[in-house]
């Protein structure tokens, strides 16, 4: 791995020492991916679980899908002592498309609960080759849906439910958002989108600029896209709802809240979504991480840039939930 001269250099001496997981997808082809998925999934199992945070709740339910289906898995976490309604943020976790599963995200879903005294609820969806598009998004729809069906029961206020994700969550959560405007499905307070995965096209200059990157590269999103979308991929028959940069129309929306580093192949795809937000009357904030790589703050929790990148969150669902 070289490392770019611009690379902040907290994140730098992580990527020096090895401290980060190596994913190389270069040369790995799509019916390749559910073996190393079970093999992802035997080594989490087989580690020590983390201790759960006593001041957090978590339940798992198993709701129902979209229509013809199986039943969607929903991981909710609430504050142990909160007592009456509260707002909720309906999270949706990365992995390409390919990869991941709600249990990755316990620590960082407990500190949002932590943090501000809202309830979680993270959506197990499906994942490609096996289930391409149009199945991810409309799992996560339909956890949405029934989330806000049942919020009473489940405590939360059912005005007050923003919808977020990481990476291909992200994206996910921009594709969610746009069905519930497009179907009058559930009214969503914010959008927290953080280095959404947003274009199959991969032709802004930086999705070519990090062919060698840190975490996830060129090759590593090519294969992502193919495994969601097949040969549809990069062509002219890709909805928006799978691909939310295709989507002309982004009136109407709720606020969002958009960040990415600027190492990687997503920068250029999140900047030109906030601003398209912000030119079609969504009000709109946007953070370019200097020298940052994709999912940093996850991976060097304790850099300065991390701390101030997760702080900022924090700050946006705040304000969009409780003020």
């Amino acid at each position: 791995m070289t490392l770019h001269r611009n690379l902040d250099p907290g994140l730098a001496a992580a990527v020096r020492e090895g401290r980060l997981p190596v994913l190389d997808l270069g040369s790995v082809r799509v019916e390749d991916l559910p073996g190393m998925r079970l093999q992802m999934s035997e080594a989490i199992a087989a580690m020590e679980p983390l201790p759960q945070d006593e001041r957090v709740t978590i339940e798992d339910r198993t709701v129902p899908g979209p229509e013809g289906d199986p039943d969607v898995r929903l991981r909710i976490y609430r504050p142990a002592s909160r007592t009456g309604t509260i707002p909720a943020l309906y999270w949706i976790h990365g992995g390409g498309m390919i990869f991941g599963q709600v249990e990755m995200e316990d620590s960082a879903l407990t500190r949002y609960v932590v943090a501000l005294g809202c309830a979680v609820v993270s959506v197990n969806y499906r994942l490609a080759p096996e289930h391409p598009d149009p199945a991810p998004v409309e799992d996560c729809y339909a956890g949405l849906v029934w989330t806000a069906k049942n919020a009473a029961e489940l405590g939360i206020d059912p005005a007050r439910i923003a919808v977020g994700g990481i990476s291909a969550g992200g994206g996910l959560a921009a594709g969610t958002v746009l069905l519930a405007r497009d179907r009058g499905g559930p009214a969503v307070a914010f959008q927290l989108l953080i280095c959404p995965m947003l274009d199959d096209r991969n032709v802004t200059p930086s999705s070519r600029e990090f062919a060698d990157a840190v975490v996830w590269n060129r090759a590593a999103n090519l294969l992502g896209w193919k495994a969601l979308l097949g040969e549809r991929a990069g062509g002219e028959d890709v909805s928006v709802y799978a691909a939310p940069a295709r989507a002309t129309d982004l009136s109407g929306l709720p606020p969002a809240y958009v960040d990415v580093g600027e190492l990687e192949v997503f920068r250029d795809e999140c900047a030109e979504y906030a601003l398209r937000l912000a030119q079609a009357g969504v009000s709109t904030e946007f953070h370019l991480y200097p020298g940052a790589f994709h999912g940093f703050e996850g991976l060097v929790p304790e850099a300065e840039i991390s701390r101030r990148a997760a702080a900022e969150r924090v700050v946006a669902l705040r304000r969009a939930l409780f003020d």
